[in-house]
């Protein structure tokens, strides 16, 4: 299945946070990467959803943390992003930025990209 090039492209991000780690996973994203997609609303990105599974230890630890992006289309999807620019306005003390950035990576086992294809039912 080929969607066009013009329809919005969705990507789950999945994220498996180390055990007793995921309050401050969740702060850290919510401190310092949702701005920056929130700040490609609507120039790129339609809408930016979270998500964590409702029950833990039901035999699956795939993941802890998801993240729903649905992208203008798939240019906006693939192209380059100006989180570097947004960055920098965002945060003016970069040091600290990064150190958060370097530790939000550190606490977790995995991370994974699945952008979807809609598969239409009608």
């Amino acid at each position: 299945m080929v969607q066009s090039a013009g329809a919005e492209r969705t990507v789950w991000y999945f994220y498996r946070v180390k055990w007793g780690f995921q309050d401050e996973f969740v702060s850290l994203f919510r401190k310092n990467h949702y701005p920056v997609l929130k700040a490609q609303i609507p120039s790129r990105i339609v809408t930016v959803r979270t998500f964590v599974p409702t029950y833990h230890g039901d035999g699956r630890a795939d993941w802890t943390f998801a993240v729903a992006i649905t992208y203008k289309d798939t240019a906006a999807m693939t192209g380059p992003s100006n989180d570097a620019e947004i960055i920098r306005k965002l945060y003016p003390d970069q040091a600290t930025f990064r150190r958060e950035e370097q530790r939000r990576f550190e606490i977790l086992d995995a991370h994974w990209d699945v952008p979807l294809n809609e598969i239409g039912m009608n």
